[in-house]
């Protein structure tokens, strides 16, 4: 048995990751896992956002609905490459999904490629299965959501940056990874918190050599400057640029103030880290800050002068520091955080095995406890695999054919997971909560039918319905897990018969009216 598995063991253990890969897409109508240590919003609501250009488009001949929560031109990739696979696929929850799968299995390959380029191949394929089987990605990566893609196209940009001084043409590869940044920014914005990591892994090998360092970083900025700006020429050509600017301003949380503050928001920030991996993450800290005093020996001063290790460690940092900023950490956030911690831990990992003898017994001890991490990973994951639920997609399709039963005006629903029923029933919807018109603005516009909250009113949502509409509350959908929101109330919307309610008493309008017929609380 040894020597069966010395010969087909690399061919054994790419097949357990074709295997464990290929498990990812199956149920792809599935929720995200209910009753998971992960409460993301995301799962209510990100899938049909982001991807809402191109849904509206194929669906109702127009990417774009004045007023609503439009953020195509802010992060316009996602959209656009939806916007072609639905030409093919037609639109569906699953080949949203798919195609954010696509990118996780293009995240395997290139881990994979990163770490071949600089060690042997079990580092690569240790990567690679270690995104594999963690279960907190399995679950995002499930997700049509921004980070599956964010990570590929940094993971591309960090191959090409590590691969420079063989090229011959090296400014013209640099400019490559400039464009790559363009994408990423397009991608998700907060993509530019990842920039010190893509500077940091152009610019190590050649500290030395300021002239080439110099012409590198032009021409990598340089076309990154480029690229941007005639994107954002169309933004301002094409007088969407309010759209633009909203996605900023509803991402403006409340910062955190003072010195003890900003301590609390790091340390809520960093954290939060213990979402992802419960070994893994605190293990990658822990290597890190030995990495740190040790950095005057040998095996330390390699491991620093490797760009893999410095960018996994400015890219996971940076991300912390953004929701440091931001001061509203995501589970969500972390499949960023998570990817290059891994990678912190496997290349250390790698340095002790290569190095003296007293190191090579803790790389051992550290290889059996990643090992055994991701065994239980494994089965971790194995379980919400083969235990799919299909809450969100009941309740969608039951309200749908609810709406359909029961005609009331236009067919058309206001809900903050409105574009989440888009995406999975092709209900028309417009977004509650956001969008560059306020939402007494927009019920007078477009005059709805429906509305769906859940678990209770927003009594500043109330008060803005109850310009235009009296409220009937008509159906109860269970779905999720979240005690928060865990059943989506479906209201029919009456136009006031009388003149509206005057807007000199918009207290008077937070509550239920005469008129009204819903026993939802208001919260």
């Amino acid at each position: 048995m040894p020597a069966f598995l010395k010969r087909h063991g690399y061919t054994l253990w790419i097949a357990f990751l074709v295997v464990l890969a290929s498990m990812h897409f199956w149920h792809l109508r599935a929720d995200f896992p209910n009753h998971s240590p992960w409460e993301d919003w995301s799962k209510y609501t990100d899938e049909g956002w982001y991807g809402n250009a191109a849904i509206r488009a194929h669906l109702f001949g127009n990417w774009y609905i004045p007023g609503d929560f439009n953020p195509a031109p802010a992060v316009p990739l996602w959209p656009f490459l939806e916007w072609l696979l639905f030409f093919v696929s037609g639109v569906s929850l699953q080949a949203a999904r798919g195609l954010s799968l696509s990118f996780f299995l293009i995240n395997l390959w290139l881990a994979y490629k990163l770490f071949r380029e600089r060690g042997p191949r079990w580092v690569g394929l240790l990567a690679s299965t270690l995104l594999a089987t963690s279960p907190f990605i399995y679950c995002f990566s499930r997700l049509a959501i921004l980070e599956p893609m964010l990570i590929s196209l940094t993971l591309l940009a960090m191959n090409l940056a590590v691969r420079l001084p063989r090229f011959r043409h090296r400014e013209f590869v640099a400019g490559l990874i400039g464009i790559l940044f363009t994408l990423m920014m397009l991608t998700k914005t907060t993509a530019v918190f990842l920039l010190p990591a893509l500077v940091w892994v152009i610019a190590l090998p050649y500290l030395r050599q300021r002239r080439k360092l110099i012409r590198l970083l032009v021409a990598a900025g340089g076309s990154a400057a480029l690229s941007f700006s005639i994107w954002m020429l169309l933004v301002l050509n094409f007088d969407l640029f309010p759209d633009y600017k909203y996605l900023f301003f509803i991402n403006d949380y409340k910062k955190a103030q003072g010195l003890v503050g900003h301590f609390m928001s790091f340390w809520w920030s960093f954290h939060g880290g213990l979402w992802a991996d419960v070994v893994l993450i605190p293990l990658a800290g822990v290597l890190l800050l030995v990495a740190l005093w040790g950095c005057k020996k040998e095996w330390a001063r390699e491991l620093w002068l490797d760009p893999i290790f410095g960018g996994s460690v400015l890219a996971a940092a940076g991300y912390i520091g953004f929701m440091t900023y931001q001061n509203h950490p995501q589970p969500r956030y972390y499949t960023v955080v998570a990817t290059f911690s891994f990678f912190v831990v496997i290349r250390i990992v790698a340095q002790f095995l290569y190095s003296e003898a007293r190191l090579r017994k803790v790389g051992v001890a550290l290889l059996c406890l990643v090992c055994g991490t991701a065994l239980a990973n494994t089965v971790w994951t194995l379980r919400y695999v083969l235990n799919p639920q299909y809450t969100w997609v009941h309740a969608a399709d039951d309200l749908t054919g609810y709406i359909d039963a029961h005609p009331n005006g236009k067919r058309l629903l206001v809900s903050i997971s409105g574009d989440q029923l888009t995406l999975t029933t092709h209900l028309p919807s417009l977004c509650d909560d956001f969008g560059t018109e306020d939402l007494v603005q927009k019920l007078n516009d477009y005059q709805p039918g429906w509305y769906a909250a859940w678990n209770d009113l927003d009594p500043g949502t109330l008060e803005d319905i109850h310009r235009h509409f009296s409220l009937e509350q008509v159906a109860a959908f269970p779905a999720f897990d979240d005690p928060e929101r865990n059943v989506l109330y479906l209201f029919k919307l009456h136009p006031w018969k009388n003149p509206a309610p005057r807007d000199d008493a918009p207290a008077a309008l937070q509550v239920p009216l005469p008129e009204d017929k819903f026993t939802v609380p208001i919260e």
